[in-house]
Parts: C-alpha cells; sequence; structure tokens
C-alpha cells in the first residue's frame, strides 16, 4: 500500500470513529443497565471501537442495509463477546439455568400450556422466592439476548449467494417464524416485555415503570420468558 492510500485510509477510519462514536456509546450505556457493576464502561466502549471499525471494513452496501444498522449488529455484537470472554458467572448460575430450563419444559409438555411461577417452584422442591432468587442470577449472569435462541442477527440475503448459503438463509427465515408464533403462545404480560426489552429497547427500570414493578420482577419475568421460549423452540436449537 502506498502512502497516499495508506493516508485515505487512515481518514476513512477516523471520520468513521467520529461520526458513529455516539452510537457506540449508546449501545454500551443501553447494554451496562442490564449487567452487573463488575462489568466496565471502559470495556464495552473499547470493545464496540473495535467492531465499529470492523464494520466498517466489512461493510457491503450492495446488499440493501444501511450502515448504522450493520454497525449497530457488529458493534453490540463485540462488546458481547467481551463481555462473555470475562465469564464471572458461578457455576452455580449455568448449573441452576440448566435446571430450570429443564423443568420449564417437562412440566410445559405434561400441563400443555406454559407453567406457572408457584408450579415450577414446587416442581424444583424451593419456595417461590428462590425460586425468583434463581431467575435473577441467570438474567444478571449472562447477557440475555434473542440471538441465545439461534437467531443469528446480520443475515442479509442476496442474489449471489451459493446454494448452501441459500440454505442456511431460508432455515433463518422458518426459524424466525418459528420464533414468532412461539411468542405468540406466550402470555400477554411476557409477550409484553419481550416486546419493551427488544423491539423499544427499555431497560429494566423503564419497563417496570411501566407495569409498575419492581426491576428485579422485570428480570425474572423476562428470564422466564426466555426460559419458555427456549423449550418451545428446543427442536430447532438443538438441531
Amino acid at each position: 500500500m502506498n502512502k497516499a492510500a495508506a493516508y485515505t485510509q487512515f481518514d476513512n477510519k477516523t471520520s468513521i470513529v467520529e461520526q458513529y462514536a455516539p452510537l457506540v456509546k449508546k449501545i454500551a450505556h443501553h447494554m451496562l443497565a442490564r449487567l452487573p457493576a463488575s462489568v466496565q464502561l471502559d470495556d464495552l466502549l473499547q470493545a464496540g471501537m473495535m467492531g465499529l471499525l470492523e464494520a466498517s471494513s466489512k461493510f457491503d452496501d450492495s446488499k440493501g442495509a444501511k450502515f448504522e444498522t450493520f454497525a449497530g449488529i457488529r458493534i453490540r455484537g463485540a462488546m458481547i463477546d467481551e463481555v462473555r470472554r470475562g465469564d464471572w458467572v458461578p457455576r452455580s448460575v449455568h448449573r441452576n439455568n440448566r435446571r430450570v430450563a429443564q423443568v420449564v419444559d417437562e412440566l410445559g409438555q405434561k400441563l400443555g400450556r406454559d407453567a406457572h411461577d408457584t408450579e415450577i417452584a414446587e416442581k424444583l422442591d424451593m419456595s417461590l422466592d428462590e425460586y425468583h432468587h434463581i431467575l435473577n442470577d441467570v438474567s444478571v449472569g449472562k447477557i440475555i439476548g434473542i440471538e441465545d435462541l439461534g437467531v443469528a442477527q446480520d443475515v442479509l440475503i442476496t442474489d449471489n449467494e451459493s446454494p448452501d448459503e441459500t440454505f442456511d438463509s431460508l432455515a433463518e427465515i422458518q426459524f424466525q417464524s418459528a420464533l414468532v408464533e412461539a411468542i405468540k403462545t406466550l402470555s400477554e404480560r411476557d409477550a409484553l416485555v419481550l416486546s419493551l426489552y427488544y423491539d423499544e429497547a427499555l431497560n429494566l427500570k423503564e419497563i417496570g415503570a411501566i407495569l409498575d414493578v419492581s426491576e428485579s420482577r422485570v428480570s425474572q419475568i423476562l428470564s422466564q420468558a426466555m426460559l419458555r421460549l427456549k423449550a418451545k423452540l428446543k427442536h430447532w436449537t438443538q438441531e
């Protein structure tokens, strides 16, 4: 690479960082509200900037997506990867998460409907408070995201895809359709919390104000809704 090209590339990256730094900060602060106090804002910002630079080098405007949308996905993904690399979650939280998920699935099949909190707690042989405590641990112990169900957020279909890529894209569309149908089977409260959290990008405190419940209760509802969705979509996630 000659000097002129190097300077041009440097200028482009500098311009992108300056223009989209507010987006990185916005995503970082939004994610920080969902994470334990041990996660530092500076770490998220640094990872987000790396994600932004990666997005600038890989963006293809011929696919029809806006750069801001594409960059947002890459930025958030880089932050999630950074947090997961520093996995602070005790093994007991992972173990309880698997245990609750199994019980939610078993009761759902047995009852033919979503089990109530009290039924799940009874099956787990614990008090309702203990069960809610586990849900809170699960919520703050990981970043709960739709991608945890197996949904890739940045699948962009083009006419130039290979047969394998086309198959993957078709499977992605079918999975998302199944996800929509699964969400429809949730209670109105659970579906509303998911919508406010993902579609409206509200944090737990804001959702709690709307529902007139505590942040802790919103966290419990969100964790349980995700566990229920995983149970309904287990055949997809296992495949």
